[in-house]
């Protein structure tokens, strides 16, 4: 999938998800930085990210991880995905059918600010859809996080409203919670 977009600066930027593979640890490292991190309760070990890695490979139909990948330079930029909604963590408006699912990305620092998680966003709502499993994608970005916050803004979320959320496991967050519609996103 690849998606043609304007940046703030008015750049065209090509971005596309591909499939994660194995090789894709790398980047799983490189996202669990510090400044990555710092609004979902830090980096997590070695051993959480191996953990992490097997189940983004091994999502059995559950959904699909993704790197995010900047063309024409073809370089890995971030991740995107999305997943089965937790029952744990499920909305009351989900409850009823059960059929949701959940997104989250990070876009490495050095390629923050152009508009790319925005993009590969869209491409993930199209990804979501296209299994047509699922009646609508979430996101539960920090209250805090300001530039996560306004992804799912551009990327047409609608702002269900604040909620308790548990991420990483044990540790609650306040987050927003974002809603949108999957109907009709597999056909573009």
């Amino acid at each position: 999938m690849t998606l043609i977009t304007e940046s703030e600066g008015s750049d065209v930027l090509r971005v596309r998800i591909e499939p994660w593979t194995p090789a894709d640890l790398a980047l799983l490292r490189r996202t669990n930085a510090p400044e990555m991190t710092h609004h979902l309760g830090g980096p997590e070990t070695e051993e959480q990210l191996l953990a992490r890695h097997a189940r983004y490979l091994d999502l059995r139909g559950a959904g699909q991880m993704f790197r995010i990948v900047l063309d024409p330079e073809d370089t890995v930029v971030g991740s995107i995905g999305f997943w089965e909604l937790n029952l744990r963590q499920e909305t009351a408006h989900e409850r009823a059918d059960r059929s949701a699912c959940e997104t989250g990305w990070g876009v490495l620092p050095e390629f923050q600010g152009r508009g790319i998680a925005v993009a590969a966003a869209r491409e993930v709502i199209a990804a979501a859809g296209a299994e047509g499993r699922y009646g609508s994608l979430h996101a539960f970005p920090s209250v805090d996080h300001a530039a996560s916050n306004a992804v799912c803004r551009k990327a047409g979320f609608a702002l269900v409203g604040e909620r308790p959320f548990e991420y990483p496991k044990g540790r609650m967050m306040r987050s927003n919670e974002w809603r949108r519609d999957l109907a009709g996103e597999g056909e573009r």
